[in-house]
C-alpha cells in the first residue's frame, strides 16, 4: 500500500451487491458495534482482529480497517454524530455496514435506514493512518473513492433517518 497501489477491484467496487440487505438482514453479525468520534481507534482495532480471524493477509488488512475508517469517520462527520459498524463473514467475502444517523441498537436490523450518497467523503485521519496511507493523497472528498478502489464492492443506500453503505471484500482462497 505504501506505494499507493490498491488491491481492490475498482471496476466492481461501484457495482450494485445482489441481494446485499437481505442476505446480511438474515444472518447474524460477527461484529456489532456502536461508535463516536471519540471510539473510532476502537473500530480500527476491532476490524483490524476480525480481519486477522478471517485470515487476510496483512497488505488486505489494511485495506479493510482503511475503507471502514473511512466510512466510519464520514457516518460521524456527517451524520448525527454517532454511528453503527456490522460485520459478517458469508459467502465467501467480509461484508462491513456502516450506518449513520440514528443508529438502530445492537439487535435491531436497522433495514430503515442506509447510506447516503447525501454525504460528502471526509479526510481520513492522516494521524492515525500515516504509515498505512503515505502513499495515498490524503484531501477532503477523496475517502469514498479510496473506499471504492479497495472494496471488491461497495453498495450506498440513502435513507430518511441517515445512511448505509455497505462494503465487501473478497476472503483469500483457502479461507471460505
Amino acid at each position: 500500500m505504501a506505494d499507493g497501489s490498491h488491491r481492490g477491484k475498482a471496476g466492481r467496487s461501484d457495482q450494485a451487491i445482489p441481494s446485499f440487505s437481505s442476505a446480511l438482514a438474515d444472518a447474524r453479525p460477527i461484529l456489532d458495534l456502536a461508535f463516536d468520534s471519540g471510539t473510532l481507534h476502537e473500530v480500527r482495532a476491532t476490524v483490524r482482529t476480525q480481519t486477522r480471524q478471517a485470515g487476510f493477509p496483512d497488505d488486505r488488512a489494511v485495506d479493510v480497517v482503511l475503507a471502514v475508517h473511512e466510512l466510519a469517520a464520514n457516518a460521524v462527520r456527517h451524520g448525527a454524530g454517532a454511528a453503527r459498524l456490522r460485520m459478517w463473514n458469508l459467502a465467501g467475502a467480509l461484508h462491513c455496514q456502516v450506518d449513520d444517523g440514528s443508529p438502530p441498537a445492537p439487535g435491531d436490523d436497522g433495514n430503515d435506514a442506509g447510506p447516503a450518497s447525501r454525504h460528502q467523503a471526509d479526510e481520513t485521519d492522516a494521524t492515525s493512518f500515516s504509515g498505512v496511507i503515505a502513499g495515498w493523497q490524503a484531501a477532503p472528498g477523496h475517502g469514498l473513492r479510496v473506499v471504492q478502489q479497495v472494496a471488491d464492492r461497495m453498495q450506498v443506500l440513502p435513507g430518511p433517518q441517515g445512511s448505509r453503505v455497505t462494503v465487501a471484500f473478497d476472503l483469500p482462497p483457502g479461507q471460505h
